[in-house]
């Protein structure tokens, strides 16, 4: 059995000043959805770089925009996950498209860059970027197991 949540949107000022009322939002939906401490501390990390990366990057310092931010939780059987979609009309730029930074080199020879985005593929499930008709679109989705209710050795004489 499936169970959903309807998409849910927000639009912020794509300002660092906004990043923890984003975070608010995000927070909700994930409690609601019983996202444990861990896995939820993963999202916000996840949520946050791309936020701010998004206020820093997206739009011109004289032409300031919006961000918005769409959030779903998903149930199928014994696993939930939660789905953040994040669309702008800043500049096109596809994260995904840049080549991993290389850590194994010493961080004095290493380029500037990337290390956020690696980060976010890293512990998110899956991290997807599109841009359609002016808008940037990234999606990011994280799962985990649902505790269980019954007792896994089965029922108790």
């Amino acid at each position: 059995m499936a169970n959903y949540t309807s998409l849910q949107v927000m639009t912020f000022p794509a300002d660092v000043s906004q990043l923890e009322k984003a975070l608010a939002f995000i927070r909700t939906i994930a409690e609601k959805a019983a996202c444990p401490h861990g896995v939820e501390q993963s999202i916000e990390l996840a949520f946050e770089e791309i936020f701010v990366n998004i206020a820093h990057y997206a739009y011109p310092a004289t032409e300031p925009g919006d961000v918005r931010i769409g959030c779903k939780t998903e149930q199928v059987s014994d696993r939930s996950r939660v789905i953040i979609i994040f669309a702008d009309r800043g500049k096109s730029y596809n994260p995904l498209e840049h080549a991993d930074p290389d850590i194994t080199v010493p961080i004095e020879e290493r380029n500037i860059g990337g290390l956020g985005i690696l980060m976010v593929k890293r512990i998110m499930d899956t991290v997807q970027y599109d841009y359609t008709k002016g808008w940037n679109r990234l999606v990011i989705m994280k799962s985990w197991q649902n505790a269980r209710t019954e007792n896994p050795c089965g029922p108790l004489p």
